[in-house]
């Protein structure tokens, strides 16, 4: 008989089992249950199956064919609480008795045999029989005292061991008679066993011959149990469990075979549910097998944790019952083996899922079983239970499956205190989660841990920025943090940016950013370039990381500061200033002279020297021309290259040199040019590249100091009436000079329309035109800073006539320049007309102008026109 528990009763509960015995309750202990026919099975979960032999000590048997059973199950929550009972009774029929019956339960070995009655067939047993037996009681005078029933057991071990029923019982071995039968029961491994090989398979093996007094007297019954402790292989997929076809124990020679059946849990399984679970038995010839796959739903998964590592066994509770025919008539054998796999580990996978553009770790941990729970996670900084860690944020997730496994999540954004970060390289962050999840096992509260680090690389850095600006007098320079905070030294120039020197410049910060403001004459700032009438400074900012040496950002910016290097005064004295120049290395500005060794600085200091003299003095030129005269003189630093023939010092050649000039017109002094020039091995600062703008503009004189505006437009004038224009580009580049290649007038504002009249062909003016075009030269001025940037040049107004007759009172004028390379004066580039022998004629009326291709010389080529210019007429 099989009673089922559901766990919703047992579990949390305390189980005690009471046999019920007439009106009485017997208290099944473990000793008792093994020799009265009880056994019990439980899962960790609290499922609990009670079985119970029909020839139990405590069962009501009916001519061994109608069986009532009875117990009373007692529940406790703990040692104080009400105690919860349950009766239970149930009726059972069974007639289908073999002459021998073997049950091996899972704690005890039971074997019945049948008795013959006393009357067989209607037949009483003739008096001489009973005297033969009276006879043999006589012969043993113990038996003659004895009461009926079972006397004395000789125990086989395999030594003959005898004991009295007494004895028996309290070495607790059952024994007893039923309408028809003789029942013994032993617990395994007590002294009155033993153990045997049986075909490789070790089985317990109960040998006893009861002797049992009748009222006709005294029979001597053998009785023989075997059960297989043993006989079971594992594998990871399949467990096979082998019994002997031949358990000599129980048998002398070969037997017939009539049934062989396999169940679960102590039922017979069919052949149609056999094959869902595909489970098999087979019979050898030398044994029975039977092969269960493992994690069959008739079985059970445990989680375990040896030395703090997870494991898994697998639980089955499978059954053989055979039925064989011997000599001595049908032996029903029957084996309830609960079978558990070894541990097997299973260690649990860490699965990251983060992406790193959502910049949240994700991970799975599992599989598990569902007796395994997850109670807290350490983080670098502490640990968490799953409470704790779903309020903080970490969204931490149980996720089950329908093969009875499950999974844990957790999530957990880069943000978060618990994540360490740290930059390989100066673009790429590394962030880390090291965990410790703590789990249970339950229902023994298990602990065991398990170890994951996550790692991710994100290429997330956002580098600090640098701008900066200027205005007519200091850098304006701006630092922007980035992701990373102020965590990078600053240098500007060559020098640490110290709380001294930040001080110094103005310097003013907060969360996001800070700022510096540094005069262009600041000890940290470059000059570059030193022009007529401007310098052009340079600041140069970097930030690094010093443990790491990282540059993190350099940046530089140059601008032009106004400054007045070269004064001319009407009683003829000059001033001039040098500037220490970053291309020419180790100048000394106190060492700087005229063309006059003698003449040296008024003034010097690290980054400036004064020079004051007149122009008839320290070695001063003077150059006559039409209506003006250039006085000029050289500024330089001069080294002795070595010694030349006859021990005579060689040339000195100078390491840097600037020329300054003045002209004087009439009785007015104004500054003509000034050029800073190293010597050919003294690196030059590389020119900015920047849009070039080039505006042409029609002056209203030849002074060039008033010019029409857009809204002028049409402007009239006379017909042989001079038309002053001037070509300006929009640049501080000194390097760059504007060369006019080829103007043109025609009727339309479409450059390409005809008729159209050269004005500059080649740079040169019109040898066809009747009224020559004019160049004007360009001086250094207020208004013209760089004068190879501007370009004046006055024609003849004029109009288009056919057969005397005017095609249109307007004219426009278009050009094409070239952007020239200075330090390349080469083709175009040479100058303004600098080759007039090579001038060209117009060209044929109707010929198409054509793209001239820009030579490696030419920076940038480009066309512009004048607006509508109207014949007035008298």
């Amino acid at each position: 008989m099989r009673l089922t528990l559901d766990k919703a009763i047992a579990v949390g509960n305390q189980l005690e089992i009471d046999a019920v015995n007439g009106t009485k309750n017997v208290h099944l202990t473990q000793m008792l249950a093994a020799q009265c026919g009880y056994s019990m099975e439980s899962d960790p979960w609290g499922n609990t199956r009670l079985y119970a032999s029909l020839m139990g000590c405590y069962v009501e048997n009916q001519k061994d064919s109608t069986f009532h059973v009875g117990m009373r199950l007692r529940m406790y929550g703990n040692p104080q609480s009400v105690e919860d009972v349950h009766k239970v009774s149930k009726k059972c029929s069974y007639s289908k008795w073999a002459n021998r019956e073997i049950l091996c339960d899972r704690n005890y070995m039971e074997v019945s045999i049948h008795v013959v009655p006393p009357h067989i067939e209607g037949k009483t047993v003739e008096k001489h029989d009973r005297l033969q037996d009276e006879s043999w009681i006589n012969a043993i005078p113990d038996a003659v005292d004895a009461p009926v029933g079972i006397w004395k057991m000789t125990f086989y071990t395999p030594t003959p061991k005898v004991m009295l029923l007494a004895e028996a019982q309290r070495a607790g071995y059952g024994a007893m008679t039923t309408p028809s039968r003789l029942v013994m029961r032993s617990p395994y491994g007590t002294p009155e066993t033993y153990s045997e090989d049986v075909a490789g398979v070790p089985m317990d093996v109960l040998k006893v011959s009861t002797f049992l007094k009748t009222p006709y007297g005294l029979n001597m019954l053998d009785s023989a149990a075997a059960c297989p402790t043993g006989g079971v292989v594992f594998s990871e997929e399949v467990i096979t469990w082998h019994v002997p076809r031949r358990i000599t124990p129980l048998m002398n020679k070969a037997v017939t075979i009539l049934e062989m059946h396999m169940g679960i849990d102590g039922m017979r399984l069919d052949k149609t549910r056999m094959a869902a679970r595909k489970y098999s038995l087979s019979d050898t010839g030398s044994h029975f097998v039977i092969e269960i796959p493992v994690g069959s739903p008739d079985g059970y998964y445990k989680s375990h944790a040896l030395n703090y590592q997870y494991h898994i066994t697998f639980t089955i509770d499978p059954m053989l019952e055979l039925l064989w025919l011997a000599d001595n008539g049908e032996t029903r054998y029957k084996v309830l083996y609960p079978i558990t796999t070894p541990l097997m580990p299973r260690f649990p996978q860490v699965t990251n899922r983060t992406v790193p553009e959502q910049r949240i770790f994700t991970v799975h941990l599992g599989p598990f079983f569902n007796d395994v729970e997850l109670i807290n996670i350490t983080f670098s900084n502490g640990v968490l239970s799953v409470a704790d860690c779903n309020a903080r944020g970490f969204n931490v997730q149980e996720h089950r499956f329908s093969n009875g496994s499950k999974t844990f999540s957790l999530t957990v954004p880069f943000s978060d205190d618990v994540v360490q970060k740290h930059n390989p390289s100066p673009h790429v962050t590394i962030y880390s989660l090291p965990l410790v999840f703590g789990l249970l096992i339950l229902p023994e509260h298990t602990p065991f841990p398990h170890t994951a680090e996550l790692e991710v690389s994100l290429q997330d850095v956002v580098m600090p920025t640098i701008t900066g600006s200027c205005d007519l007098e200091q850098f304006y320079l701006t630092v922007k943090y980035g992701n990373q905070g102020h965590n990078f030294q600053t240098m500007i120039g060559s020098r640490d940016l110290t709380p001294e020197l930040a001080a110094l410049y103005s310097l003013t910060k907060n969360s996001t950013h800070f700022s510096l403001v540094v005069p262009y004459t600041a000890a940290d700032i470059s000059f570059e370039l030193l022009q007529s009438f401007s310098v052009k400074g340079r600041v140069d900012l970097r930030l690094w990381k010093f443990n790491d040496n990282w540059k993190l950002a350099d940046f530089s910016l140059a601008c032009n500061f106004p400054l007045t290097t070269t004064e001319c005064y009407a009683n003829g004295t000059m001033t001039a200033l040098a500037a220490n120049i970053e291309s020419v290395p180790n100048l000394v500005l106190s060492q700087l002279t005229l063309r006059d060794a003698s003449c040296k600085p008024m003034l010097s200091d690290a980054r400036f020297a004064v020079f004051s003299f007149h122009v008839d003095s320290c070695g001063t030129t003077r150059t006559f021309f039409e209506d003006f005269m250039i006085y000029a003189n050289e500024i330089a630093m001069h080294q002795t290259t070595g010694k030349g023939p006859y021990g005579r010092k060689a040339p000195q050649v100078p390491e840097y040199r600037q020329v300054v000039s003045c002209y004087y017109k009439i009785d007015q002094a104004e500054t003509l040019m000034f050029h800073a020039k190293p010597t050919l091995n003294v690196p030059i600062a590389e020119a900015g590249k920047g849009q070039l703008i080039v505006q042409m503009r029609l002056a209203q004189d030849v002074s060039y100091e008033q010019f029409y505006k857009a809204e002028d437009y049409p402007v009239g004038k006379y017909l042989r009436e001079p038309l002053y224009f001037e070509v300006e580009l929009m640049q501080s580049d000194p390097q760059i000079e504007l060369i006019l290649e080829n103007c043109w007038a025609n009727l339309r504002e479409e450059r390409t329309s005809l008729p159209s009249w050269d004005i500059i062909v080649d740079s040169c003016e019109n040898l066809d035109d009747r009224y020559l075009t004019v160049f004007y030269p360009v001086v250094a001025g207020s208004r013209a800073l760089i004068p190879t940037h501007i370009k004046r040049f006055s024609m003849k107004m004029f109009t288009f006539t056919q057969d005397d007759v005017v095609l249109k009172d307007q004219i426009f004028v278009h050009c094409d320049a070239v952007l020239c390379d200075t330090n390349t004066p080469m083709g175009v580039c040479s100058g303004q007309c600098a080759n007039p022998s090579t001038r060209k004629f117009s060209r044929p009326q109707g010929m198409q102008r054509g793209n001239r291709s820009v030579d490696s010389f030419q920076l940038q080529k480009g066309g512009f026109s004048s607006g509508p210019i109207l014949l007035n007429r008298q």
